[in-house]
């Protein structure tokens, strides 16, 4: 598996990611909005399988954005104790407001009384810089005709999904689904495959000859630089 790591677009394109998109999470600013908890059990809508070595949180419909705030690594402070506690996006509040999170239980306690039930709290992006190598990772049920993938353990939030037959010129862009994964209605077509990957910052890597292995995390060997 031939890869080209820590690949940048260059410094002149390289452009503030507010600018980049009209999403409410492209934003390095800080949110504000009010905290609540549920018991979190897996299977939220960012089809990411459960890691109990992580805290998570469920994030609002605007700030969740179709699915662009999945695998982001957030700090959350409670504004009642200034308390902070850093969770990782794996779910979806489809009835919070903007701002607002709804974080596991054991995250929730680490910053406030449980009790309290509903506080003021304050939140950002961070660098998840404890993720080591981007993995991909292909939907089970996808084939040459129909393929769906995903990537996982990024420095920062997923932008853009481009991918290509290895030995092709040309990249395409895949459409997201609200689950988290880049979906190829009509298949990627036999592999293996280059992929370019833009973060929210608007930092790309590429990694080239991908295998086409189903419900397999691919390790890329690459990940965005820390900014």
């Amino acid at each position: 598996m031939k890869i080209k790591s820590r690949k940048l677009i260059p410094a002149l394109f390289i452009v503030p990611a507010v600018l980049l998109s009209q999403t409410a999470f492209a934003d390095n600013s800080e949110h504000y909005g009010e905290g609540t908890f549920y018991g979190y059990g897996g299977g939220g809508n960012c089809s990411f399988p459960k890691d109990d070595s992580l805290l998570t949180v469920a994030m609002n419909a605007v700030d969740y954005d179709g699915s662009a705030a999945c695998g982001a690594l957030i700090e959350a402070t409670s504004l009642n104790t200034g308390a902070s506690v850093i969770v990782r996006v794996d779910d979806q509040c489809p009835e919070c407001k903007k701002g607002d999170l709804d974080l596991d239980q054991k995250a929730f306690a680490k910053i406030d009384s449980i009790p309290e039930g509903r506080i003021p709290v304050k939140w950002h992006y961070i660098a998840n810089n404890q993720a080591g190598n981007m993995k991909l990772y292909f939907k089970e049920g996808s084939s040459q005709w129909w393929t769906a993938v995903q990537a996982r353990d990024h420095m920062y939030p997923i932008r853009k999904i481009e991918y290509r037959r290895s030995g092709d010129n040309q990249y395409i862009n895949l459409p997201r689904k609200p689950y988290n994964y880049f979906v190829a209605e009509r298949g990627f077509g036999v592999g293996p495959y280059d992929f370019r990957i833009t973060d929210f910052l608007g930092q790309v890597v590429e990694v080239s000859n991908i295998p086409f292995k189903v419900t397999t995390e691919i390790d890329t060997g690459t990940q965005f630089p820390e900014q």
